[in-house]
């Protein structure tokens, strides 16, 4: 097999995160459902952002997260998105690019503006997100760096590509690209209501190309339409090769290769922030597959990069993996 360039290549909506602290009385005003993620249009997140606390700005978008958590880890990552060559479509492309991830989507000149998610964290660590898609929908087949996808040992999918169809095209092109180079395809679910929307889509891909799933334990019952996680894990056992199951504060469970492996969640001092911890359990998990790891490390991995995004502001580490798993002795 070819030598590769990168360990993950991830595919997703490009976006950029603004975040900020804010009280309930703030939600309530501008009429934000609390803990959730809301699609708003322009209009909408205006409004929204022109009223926002102070505020940082990063690249985000749930795979992009992964993409600089696997940087961090010391990997080798790149990275797959649409923005418009506006002012946040650079800052997405400067800011991901100095996280250490390869970036090279060409921006869009013409369309909507680059998509922006607006996080407010309430004081319970509660996030709730109110996302403006913009060009990351215009994500296509052309887009699609083939020679990219051949040399990545993992190439990772985000399911909230499969809304728009252009996009659901490219990310099944790279699923066949990946596959005919004799790479791997890894896959998140997203959330549980993207699961419903393609609910039979998404089985169609993880039976026939996805050789990792990334889903939480409402996601995984939402695949399946089964009455427990118990009953969706029976299913989702025999449907692909590795399933990575994250529960919260329950820890993860990890099944592949005819185990089953139940991962306890890395303790946190101060739960802080929410963000990013399934982003970064992918990123620890995928790490330790390109490594060689065993699944019980990968998921241990997965872990501690998930608690430590979760004890601060923020959907990327405030500290270098790299050094953590080492200190860790993973």
């Amino acid at each position: 097999m070819a030598q590769t360039r990168f360990d993950v290549t991830a595919i997703g909506n490009a976006i950029v995160d603004v975040l900020a602290h804010a009280d309930d009385a703030f939600l309530t005003e501008h009429g934000i459902e609390k803990g959730a993620m809301t699609l708003v249009d322009e209009e909408g997140a205006t409004r929204i952002y022109g009223g926002m606390p102070p505020a940082v700005e990063i690249s985000g978008g749930s795979v992009a997260n992964t993409a600089v958590g696997i940087a961090s880890l010391g990997g080798r990552a790149a990275y797959m998105g649409k923005v418009r060559d506006d002012q946040l479509g650079r800052v997405f492309a400067h800011d991901i690019r100095a996280a250490g991830v390869s970036y090279d989507t060409v921006p869009a000149t013409e369309g909507p503006a680059s998509a922006r998610c607006l996080i407010l964290v309430t004081p319970d660590a509660q996030r709730s997100m109110n996302t403006y898609l913009g060009a990351a929908v215009e994500f296509n087949t052309r887009d699609v760096d083939a020679d990219i996808i051949a040399s990545s040992q993992v190439v990772y999918l985000e399911g909230y590509l499969y809304d728009p169809p252009e996009a659901k095209r490219a990310l099944e092109k790279a699923a066949v690209l990946a596959k005919a180079a004799g790479r791997k395809v890894a896959l998140t679910l997203s959330d549980a209501f993207c699961v419903d929307r393609h609910r039979s889509d998404f089985q169609n891909l993880i039976e026939s190309s996805v050789d990792i799933l990334f889903a939480n334990e409402e996601e995984v019952v939402s695949l399946y339409q089964s009455g427990s996680f118990d009953d969706a894990l029976q299913e989702i056992r025999g449907a692909c090769g590795t399933a990575a199951l994250t529960r919260s504060s329950a820890g993860s469970v990890i099944v592949g290769n005819g185990e089953v492996h139940v991962i306890d969640a890395d303790p946190v001092t101060e739960l802080v922030d929410t963000t990013g911890a399934g982003d970064l359990f992918a990123a620890g998990f995928l790490f330790g597959v390109t490594q060689g790891k065993d699944l019980a490390t990968c998921g241990a991995l997965g872990s501690v990069a998930a608690a430590e995004v979760i004890s601060h502001f923020g959907a990327r580490p405030d500290v270098s993996l790299k050094d953590l798993i080492r200190q860790k002795g993973l």
